[in-house]
């Protein structure tokens, strides 16, 4: 029996090699296969992560991503006036050499 996890339930037959199709919809997208003691498969839809991007879920990088995200949400892209930031930041190296 497979169940797939949707409302629809369909009778598979498995062929000669081995294999089923669960048509279009899951063409190309990988998928958990849980195979119980009691003969049941169950095919769960999975996303997979590339090695080098598991930094992103481990804390604390997770969270201040989080954070990011939800402050992008909350302060939508504005154009930068380049005059007032070059004026800002000659300003700050003029005050950091003074400090000296």
């Amino acid at each position: 029996m497979i169940r797939l996890m949707d409302s629809c339930t369909q009778i598979k037959v498995v062929g000669k090699s081995g294999q089923i199709s669960l048509g279009k919809r899951y063409a190309g997208k990988p998928l958990r296969a849980e195979y119980r003691a009691d003969g049941v498969v169950v095919l769960t839809p999975v996303a997979l992560v590339p090695e080098a991007q598991l930094w992103t879920l481990a804390e604390p990088h997770r969270t201040r991503i989080a954070e990011g995200m939800a402050w992008a949400a909350l302060n939508p892209p504005a154009e930068t006036d380049l005059d007032a930031l070059l004026r800002r930041t000659r300003s700050r190296r003029r005050n950091s050499r003074a400090a000296r």
